[in-house]
């Protein structure tokens, strides 16, 4: 009798086991050179979509934090794995952008590509030349892999696999109408477009970002029909899942770390910091908390006394679109960046002011703070929303031809700003005077702002946030200085 080869060997054990394959033939296609680092979270991610090719699970969730191999293990590495044993699959993967899905499809075909894939099981189906693009290839025996994503036009192509990636993205994650374009896209779309209803499967891959999300709206509205495996990156006794796969959390510590080998408790720690209290619960622990009630705290404003070094300020006004009593008024404020990375609420003029009254009042804030010493650094711009009076009044400050305007073009609504500013406040890196008049109300206003709308007033937040964006973070994640996080890391 003839004994089986050690490449039949190891070619069987991975057409078994998806782990094995992940390690053995995957991983070292994804990331060469790269060691592998095993962890009990990947186990169970294997072990989840075993059950899902087998066919003992049609809807699957699966919840985990960013950097941790889920789109590298459901999205590149299980279809390649799964055409082993069922080549005839077709498979319809999609994520937040049409790149994003088209890189877990390059990667996956360079799977099957390689060189040990091909040696092993290359004699049981070949990749097709009449239809290999990024964005859809076959296989000889009709199995197919396209892919959309939730920001483009509805595919017309269906699936016996689908796979949602991550259907939003972390920067849109406070944006209500780009939540409902996800969950509009899996109504409307995915949800149609299994070729078999009853035997078709969907796996959805997500990092959770908002408490109305698509798998918020999952498992809302269909409750009973998912499962659902959650990997929170601390272990909590409140965060615990149970799901009908036989998968369990083995951590037994509160607070233990996901995956320490990856992600260590200063790194953790400093994410923390970085994200706030609001896109930790989501994006680490993938229990996103409700944002109802006032969502800024007024304790997360630091106090000074005296004026810390400045090494630049710059003038963010607001204006208002009338000037009768119920309507805001129009806001001009100084911040200060300061040598210490943090920013400084220098002063303020707040009113309701006609156009003539309104450019005057521009101008004499501008000319109050001009003065340069060594303490306070350049007065650099004036930056005012292009919008309504805005734009009226950049016209007019533009042609005095003496102070630097910049035009602000907001492209999101205020809640979404205002959660991309709240980690920088919630930091302790926005600094408002101990004393001033104008204190009390700015606090007042900050305090009261919602998530509904049913604050008086929020003239005074969009000049903030965009101090805070230009200041601290620009567009995109948040980004905070090193020693910075270092540092409120070590008083956590």
């Amino acid at each position: 009798m003839r004994l089986p080869s050690p490449l039949q060997v190891k070619a069987e054990l991975a057409r078994r086991d998806f782990y094995y394959f992940f390690r053995e033939f995957a991983w070292p296609v994804l990331q060469p050179g790269t060691p592998f680092i095993s962890n009990w979270h990947i186990e169970h991610i294997c072990r989840a979509l075993e059950a899902v090719s087998r066919g003992e699970v049609k809807r699957l969730i699966i919840n985990s934090p960013f950097r941790l191999a889920k789109s590298s293990l459901v999205s590149q590495a299980w279809p390649a794995w799964d055409w082993i044993d069922n080549p005839s699959k077709q498979f319809l993967t999609a994520s937040y952008a049409k790149d994003v899905a088209t890189r877990d499809a390059v990667a996956s075909r360079r799977i099957i590509d390689s060189d040990n894939y091909q040696a092993a099981w290359g004699h049981i189906f070949r990749l097709t030349t009449d239809q290999d693009t990024k964005q859809r290839y076959d296989n000889s025996l009709m199995g197919t892999r396209t892919i959309s994503s939730t920001d483009g036009a509805a595919t017309g192509f269906g699936g016996d696999r689908i796979i949602i990636d991550d259907p939003i993205s972390a920067q849109n994650a406070n944006s209500e109408i780009a939540r409902e374009s996800s969950i509009n896209f899996y109504r409307g779309t995915i949800s149609t477009r299994l070729n078999n209803a009853q035997t078709g499967a969907i796996v959805l891959v997500h990092q959770r970002l908002h408490e109305n999300d698509l798998t918020g709206y999952l498992l809302n509205n269909e409750p009973g029909c998912w499962e659902q495996i959650i990997f929170p990156m601390r272990f909590s006794t409140a965060n615990v899942v149970h799901n009908n796969l036989g998968l369990k959390d083995p951590r037994t510590t509160e607070g233990e770390l996901l995956h320490p080998e990856r992600l260590n408790e200063a790194t953790v720690a400093a994410l923390e910091v970085t994200l706030g209290a609001f896109h930790t619960a989501a994006q680490l622990q993938q229990r996103p908390s409700v944002r109802g009630g006032n969502l800024i705290k007024t304790i997360w404003f630091k106090r000074y006394k005296v004026l810390p070094k400045l090494l630049w300020r710059a003038i963010y006004a607001d204006t208002a679109m009338k000037i009768k009593e119920s309507n805001d008024y129009s806001v001009f404020q100084c911040w200060g960046k300061g040598e210490d990375g943090k920013i400084y609420l220098v002063d303020l003029v707040r009113g309701r002011f006609e156009a003539p009254e309104l450019r005057r009042q521009a101008i004499d804030f501008w000319n109050a703070h001009l003065p340069k010493s060594p303490l306070t650094g350049n007065l650099r711009k004036m930056a005012i929303e292009d919008k309504a009076s805005g734009t009226g009044l950049i016209q007019d400050v533009q042609r005095s031809g003496k102070i630097p305007v910049f035009p602000v073009q907001r492209s999101v609504d205020k809640l979404s700003r205002c959660m991309d500013g709240i980690p920088y406040m919630e930091a302790g890196l926005v600094c408002i005077p101990e004393e001033a008049s104008w204190v009390s109300d700015y606090l007042k206003e900050m305090g009261e702002f919602s998530n509904d709308g049913s604050h008086p007033f929020d003239d005074q937040i969009d000049p903030t946030l965009d101090a805070i964006q230009d200041m601290l973070g620009g567009q995109g994640p948040m980004v905070i200085s090193k020693s910075v996080v270092q540092q409120f890391a070590r008083r956590s």
